[in-house]
């Protein structure tokens, strides 16, 4: 993949740091780390919590997965790091699907979140089942695309800030970030991924 060493840091960085704010609401309690949705979790208190609190690790192991040094040098971690990633996935996707159908910003957010968290489960899936079968190239290439939905986190969270800057609400602005933040970092990926096979 030959991923430059200073895009890694700056993701490893930005996912590690949106992973430990998430936690956030283990001080400061579900109603004021999210205002405006309080309805939303009512609703579904324990999809939200689980997801919140485990999505999070998925981003943060995520993070340094990428690193040669670690894949080439520390093989039995990467392995036990990624079966974590895995199963990360596998709950806080499933738990995400239940959280996005009742998803502040109607039906476009609701479709958007949903087919995030379809696509992040079996994109995945598909990963380690190809990590099992030793198809390590392959493996890679999906894993990237698993981590590029994964990275929704941080994408999310960075598009939030330009249309809270240009005045949208928060139900207003997920209409357009629960597709935004995901669809631009796959196409990113898989533009990364075989970029020079034309040539």
């Amino acid at each position: 993949m030959n991923i430059p060493r200073i895009s890694l840091i700056l993701a490893a960085i930005l996912s590690l740091l949106v992973a430990l704010s998430s936690y956030r609401f283990l001080a400061l309690g579900l109603p004021l780390t999210y205002p405006k949705l309080l309805g939303q979790i009512e609703a579904q208190r324990l999809a939200f919590v689980l997801h919140i609190s485990i999505a999070p690790v998925a981003l943060a192991i995520g993070a340094v997965q990428f690193f040669p040094a670690l894949r080439r040098n520390h093989k039995a971690l990467h392995r036990w790091l990624g079966r974590v990633y895995g199963a990360a996935i596998l709950v806080s996707g499933s738990t995400g699907l239940i959280v996005a159908l009742n998803a502040a910003g109607g039906i476009s957010a609701q479709a958007g979140f949903a087919a995030l968290a379809v696509l992040w489960v079996l994109v995945t899936a598909n990963a380690v089942r190809l990590a099992m079968q030793r198809k390590i190239g392959k493996h890679r290439r999906w894993m990237t695309y698993s981590y590029a939905l994964t990275f929704a986190g941080v994408t999310l969270r960075l598009y939030l800030l330009g249309f809270m800057a240009a005045g949208f609400s928060y139900t207003e602005a997920t209409a357009y970030l629960a597709w935004m933040c995901w669809i631009p970092n796959l196409a990113f990926a898989y533009w990364w991924l075989n970029r020079g096979k034309a040539a």
